[in-house]
């Protein structure tokens, strides 16, 4: 690795203290020692500064926005204070492996192109149990919206650039903000818009290099987004997406949080016609669309169930080969 060069770290959160600090700490403990870790307080939050003041490190410090704006606001803030060449991002809520950014800046600084992203695997750590994801690791020059939508089988989990597994240029990140405005998918939206680039090579490192907390009920900002703002999302990012992998987004995303937050069959009707209409169903989506907006909930974990136990075995062989 050529020098040693900084690495920003940008953690932005919003009343939730006790896992920001522990999210901190774990960039703090990182082995690549030339980094500063930046939080990004989202709107006034005292407690949190409280407890960011009484950790002893030269190498953190935070800002604190006057109001809540968002993740987008929040992340780009960070990014116009970092002094480093480099960012990295982590959520509030994930914490670090001690080699990631190590083994982040040696993959990053051997890639010949002007903006390289690097990425990895995470273990997700869930009320059912603990997971390696993605399934399937991204391939360069693979169309992004293919591969974070279209399911090979039927569990979550197949395709993933989650945030906290994120390094890249500050150049490119200034260049490229995230889009202001988004309740949802701000990751998803970035990352599609710089996938198209040809000044930008994305890599997935096959090791798990981030703990990620999946939320049990309703914690997640993502989860918690209506389906209007997921089909609103959709449909302006429509442009970057294959017709099919608009079918699986709708099937997936914007039919089970129809049926979550109580739609009628009108809403589901209009999912439907949208999923025909913009996009280009197969037998899997029509299946998804199926399973998520009308399947009882113990048809839809039988499926899941099955569609788990047919990839494990098969992901613990070839990650043991890693």
């Amino acid at each position: 690795m050529r020098g040693c060069e900084l690495v920003s770290v940008v953690i932005p959160t919003h009343g939730r203290p006790q896992w920001v600090v522990c999210a901190v700490e774990s960039a703090l403990r990182q082995s690549y020692a030339s980094l500063e870790v930046i939080v990004v307080v989202d709107g006034p939050d005292p407690q949190t500064v409280c407890l960011l003041e009484s950790i002893q490190d030269r190498r953190l410090r935070w800002i604190v926005l006057e109001e809540n704006a968002g993740g987008s606001k929040a992340r780009n803030a960070g990014v116009q204070a970092a002094r480093g060449e480099w960012v990295a991002f982590l959520d509030d809520d994930d914490q670090w492996l001690t080699e990631k950014l190590k083994m982040q800046m040696a993959a990053a600084v051997a890639m010949d192109v002007p903006c390289p992203i690097v990425s990895s695997r995470l273990l997700a750590h869930s009320p059912g149990g603990d997971k390696i994801l993605p399934r399937r690791l991204y391939m360069p020059g693979e169309n992004m919206a293919d591969y974070l939508f279209c399911r090979r089988g039927f569990s979550y989990g197949d395709g993933m650039l989650q945030t906290s597994t994120l390094l890249t240029k500050r150049s490119l990140l200034l260049d490229v903000l995230f889009l202001k405005g988004l309740k949802c998918h701000q990751d998803w939206d970035w990352l599609l818009r710089v996938a198209i680039r040809r000044d930008v090579e994305i890599v997935m490192l096959p090791d798990a290099l981030v703990e990620m907390r999946v939320a049990g009920t309703g914690e997640s900002v993502s989860q918690a987004a209506d389906w209007k703002s997921s089909l609103a999302w959709a449909k302006l990012a429509r442009p970057r997406m294959s017709a099919r992998a608009y079918s699986f987004f709708i099937a997936t995303e914007c039919v089970p949080r129809a049926r979550k937050y109580g739609a009628g069959p009108g809403v589901q009707m209009r999912l439907l016609w949208e999923c025909l209409w913009n996009g280009r169903p197969g037998w899997k989506q029509m299946v998804l669309f199926f399973l998520f907006g009308m399947a009882p909930p113990s048809v839809r974990r039988g499926m899941r169930s099955r569609s788990m136990r047919a990839v494990s075995t098969k992901q613990r062989r070839e990650y043991q080969q890693i």
